[in-house]
């Protein structure tokens, strides 16, 4: 699978592994069953593979570092990231989490994005993933705390990555417009940006993308299916859009887009997929994936040849801005 490099030794595959199902995102998933999915991975070439601590309450940073215990360390990209504590919680026993991951509140988030709050969030990470280094570290949705995350949390990670600590650093956000203050202000390497440079939306065109590519920094495309939206032949009657009901404008949306995806006989979610990587800044698009059955079918959608006068067609007709 290609690569492409965002400094000395890290060079993400196109396709990347989203961890956050491995920590019980929705639902509980097992420990084989977590295995088994970073297994078919591999077998399918990917070696990117994206985790946090946010993700089940570093549930899913065990299970991945776990996972990838034995396999060559220098063949494959790591990325957590760092902004939020993971510290006793102090709620009752049998509690749980109430931020969308089915496992036990033993632990709470506390966001602390001072110097020292992101060096001990990338020591705890490295001890539950059990790796000796972390390529990527992303600032995770500091949208709340823009000046601290300039004024602090950024120059920390860089300072990071100058001891050789973390390979490259970035961030993380659902937004484009304060990555791409990032990009603008600090020596950051790679931007993992949810939804808003999709099939669906592309946003981004306006402020992040051509920063990036400006500043020569890597755009990792995540939330590429736009909360379920894409990741079907056509929309479902209830279906969500950014973790709400969608509303009527963007089911049209959506069904214009898969018209055409009939016209040139192409799943809606092979393009939703193909589509990011178009854009010359874009290096990777990371998919969450829970079974060896979901990274098989992603792993198909991802070999899909689209040809030209389907993206052309969808820019005639409205549906697709030109990058």
């Amino acid at each position: 699978m290609k690569r492409h490099p965002l400094r000395p030794g890290v060079d993400p595959t196109e396709l990347g592994f989203g961890a956050a199902q491995l920590g019980n995102l929705a639902r509980e998933t097992t420990d084989a069953e977590a295995r088994a999915a970073v297994d078919a991975a591999w077998d399918a070439g990917i070696r990117y593979f994206d985790t946090a601590p946010h993700y089940g309450l570093g549930l899913s940073e065990r299970r991945l570092g776990e996972a990838l215990r034995e396999r060559p360390r220098d063949e494959y990209v790591l990325s957590t990231k760092v902004g939020r504590l993971l510290v006793p919680s102090g709620y009752p026993e049998g509690a749980m989490d109430d931020q969308g991951f089915a496992v036990p509140a033993t632990l709470r988030r506390e966001w602390d994005l001072s110097r020292d709050g992101i060096r001990r969030s990338i020591d705890a990470s490295l001890e539950r993933l059990g790796l000796d280094r972390i390529d990527i570290a992303y600032l995770h949705d500091p949208d709340d705390h823009g000046e601290q995350a300039h004024a602090e949390a950024v120059p920390a990670l860089i300072e990071l990555r100058e001891e050789g600590v973390v390979g490259a650093v970035g961030a993380g956000m659902n937004q484009s417009a304060m990555p791409a203050e990032f990009v603008r202000r600090h020596d950051v390497d790679v931007i993992m940006l949810a939804g808003r440079y999709t099939l669906l939306e592309q946003g981004a065109l306006d402020d992040l993308l051509p920063a990036a590519l400006e500043r020569g920094v890597g755009i990792v495309a995540a939330a590429v299916y736009n909360s379920g939206l894409l990741s079907r032949p056509r929309p479902a009657a209830d279906a969500t859009y950014d973790y709400a009901p969608a509303p009527a404008a963007i089911l049209e949306r959506v069904d214009a887009l898969a018209d055409v995806c009939d016209e040139f006989g192409i799943a809606l979610p092979e393009a939703a997929l193909a589509h990011p990587l178009r854009h010359p800044a874009v290096v990777s698009v990371v998919v969450g994936m829970r079974t060896p059955e979901q990274v098989h079918g992603t792993a198909a959608r991802f070999e899909a040849q689209i040809p030209d006068a389907f993206w052309e067609a969808l820019t005639r007709r409205g549906l697709l801005r030109d990058a």
